[in-house]
């Protein structure tokens, strides 16, 4: 297994910082937010000083009951192949439901959703993660989520779930220990037996990231400074084996580059303290070469292919289940009503925030007015094609009178939407504006 040692996760608005950072061996960049053709010039510096870069997908949704789509596994796969990167790491999680395999409405969550862990997802997870590692050029690493609800009926542990998961693919796994102490505050679950059942010889790496509690609710943002029990978890992680590689997440909010070295020095600290046994050896595989081998002797067996049945009968959880999340339909039987409806409300300010990234546009011409807009928007129109095209359904939402937009925000949002609704932007040379204005076009 590649050691990778102290990484951080490359943002834009820390690049500067980052390549400044004094020991730092390798980053993470999000793998959609990545373009193999146009790399940011700083992340060109990095690769060219030989520091190691990881893509890190969000969109691929191993955990759905649907078979991983080819297009989203090729362009991680390219990704990996310009990065020159040993692995590449995904979630074990749902992202979207619904669609011919349950003849429901296609629904997209906009975010990461837990996987029931029942033997029925557990076998569609596993051909899943078969299917990406046959289609990726370098090994594959799953990482465990943070939840705010619990599915009723779980079979087993995270930690049983998860050495399942290995055993049966050889997958490696990227463990989050702020999502254990995420799921220990929100769904009761022990951290520590969650590592003590983890095939600790198959972790790839480990994240450490910051939230925050509100209500008795713990919410991973990624924009807050680490916690001492999530240090802690790592620490007990350490005393157990040495990670191969550890990184620290932040999405927002970034605190000036001190305090970011500090909270490195801190994750230095906790695993150096309790160091257990070392894995691995140093990163530098090229790529396409397998890191490490097998959690188990059955890792070699093939993974029998989840049939049809088992595929619907998941499905059609996860589409009742991201209904209730995003179209205000009714909870399924078994759930917490009130923890859906906490995140409900998360998805929705999610998606407030990352419209308001995509098309910043909206927020400067609506003004105070777009977030209470957005939001009421968002509980009864669920996404229907990505964050773009999210941005482009409130605006038409709110130029056919879903809110108050008048004077002149009205034509500015009319104008921005015509621009970037149709095949390809108006032309803006005065002969085309005289004609728009006679036509009223």
């Amino acid at each position: 297994m590649a050691r990778l040692g102290t990484g951080i996760g490359w943002r834009p608005e820390i690049a500067d910082a980052v390549e400044r950072m004094p020991g730092i061996d390798w980053v993470e960049v999000v793998a959609e937010n990545t373009c193999p053709g146009h790399l940011p010039d700083s992340l060109r510096r990095l690769l060219d000083r030989g520091v190691t870069v990881v893509p890190h997908g969000v969109s691929l949704g191993l955990g759905g009951a649907d078979r991983p789509d080819a297009g989203r596994l090729a362009a991680l796969a390219e990704r990996a192949e310009a990065l020159g990167s040993p692995l590449v790491t995904e979630h074990i999680a749902f992202v979207r439901a619904g669609g011919p395999l349950t003849t429901t409405a296609r629904l997209e969550a906009g975010h990461l959703l837990p996987v029931p862990r029942t033997r029925d997802a557990l076998d569609v997870l596993c051909e899943n993660v078969r299917i990406a590692q046959d289609a990726l050029p370098v090994p594959l690493a799953v990482e465990n989520i943070a939840a705010l609800i619990s599915w009723p009926g779980e079979e087993m542990t995270e930690g049983q779930f998860l050495y399942e998961l290995a055993d049966r693919t050889g997958v490696r796994l990227l463990i989050d220990v702020a999502n254990l102490h995420t799921n220990h505050v929100n769904r009761g679950e022990d951290p520590a037996k969650a590592l003590a059942e983890l095939p600790l010889e198959a972790i790839a790496y480990v994240h450490v990231a910051g939230g925050f509690e509100r209500d008795g609710v713990w919410h991973d943002s990624h924009a807050h400074p680490v916690p001492r029990p999530v240090l802690d978890i790592l620490a007990d992680l350490a005393s157990r084996v040495s990670p191969p590689g550890v990184l620290l997440e932040r999405d927002e909010n970034f605190p000036e580059p001190g305090q970011l070295e500090r909270e490195l020095d801190a994750i230095k600290e906790a695993i150096k303290e309790t160091a257990g046994e070392p894995v691995g050896e140093p990163v530098g595989e090229p790529v396409g070469e397998p890191v490490g081998e097998p959690v188990g002797e059955t890792a070699q067996v093939d993974v029998p292919a989840a049939g049809d049945a088992t595929r619907q009968r998941l499905g059609l959880a996860q589409a009742a289940l991201l209904s209730a999340l995003v179209a205000g339909t009714l909870a399924p039987e078994g759930f917490d009503r009130v923890r859906l409806g906490v995140q409900a409300r998360s998805l929705a300010a999610k998606r407030a925030d990352v419209v308001a990234k995509v098309a910043p546009e909206l927020p400067g011409i609506l003004g105070t007015g777009y977030r209470p807009a957005f939001l009421a928007y968002a509980h009864g129109h669920p996404m229907r094609g990505g964050y773009r095209q999210d941005a482009l359904d409130f605006a038409e939402h709110v130029l056919l009178g879903g809110s108050p937009a008048e004077g002149r925000s009205r034509r500015e949002l009319r104008r921005w939407w015509l621009d970037r609704s149709g095949p390809a932007p108006r032309s803006r040379s005065r002969l085309a504006r005289v004609g728009r204005s006679l036509t009223g076009r």
